[in-house]
């Protein structure tokens, strides 16, 4: 099976220490066939950067929360 990646745009979601954020507009090569993300070192550590940091969200947006039970 040959994989064809395309650069695109993804948003990324991530669970850090009991929060969750959503990072929209993170640069990604993305397999076609499976809709794997693949992501450059330094797009990591900017979201790292991110989510550590003392910057204030664009936004934020309230979603439910259910336990799988």
């Amino acid at each position: 099976m040959k994989e064809t990646m395309i650069e695109t745009e993804v948003t990324y979601t991530i669970a850090h220490k009991g929060n969750f954020y959503v990072i929209e507009h993170v640069p990604a090569r993305v397999c076609q066939e499976t809709g794997e993300e693949f992501f450059a070192p330094e797009t990591v550590e900017h979201i790292q950067a991110l989510i550590k940091g003392k910057r204030k969200p664009d936004r934020t947006v309230r979603t439910p929360v259910y336990e799988y039970a």
